[in-house]
């Protein structure tokens, strides 16, 4: 298992199960240095219209084996834990209240 940091300094589990499945996907295999990443500076962050505990943390990438996509990382973020449940790349950011950037 993985401990990792996103923006706001919260501890993330990224287990070893969890990996596996993300590198079951031909396109993501080689990217765990990129969800590290997306979770530490992401370009925006989305609170999931359909679980108020998941969190979409998305950030773009050039030249990935798909082409130029955004990576999502989601995250289940309870009081007392948060771990990744998936990460894939995209073409389109999902909908949802956003978290980060803070609008003023």
């Amino acid at each position: 298992m993985k401990l990792l940091k996103d923006f706001e300094g919260r501890t993330i589990r990224l287990t070893l199960e969890r990996l596996e499945h993300i590198r079951e996907h031909p396109e993501m295999r080689g990217l765990s240095g990129r969800i590290k990443e997306t979770l530490a500076h992401p370009l925006k962050v989305v609170q999931s219209l359909s679980d108020s505990e998941v969190r979409l943390y998305y950030r773009f990438y050039f030249a990935t084996v798909v082409g130029n996509k955004y990576l999502c990382v989601v995250v289940k973020v309870r009081e007392d834990d948060a771990f990744v449940l998936t990460a894939y790349l995209t073409d389109t950011l999902k909908k949802g209240a956003v978290l980060w950037p803070k609008r003023l």
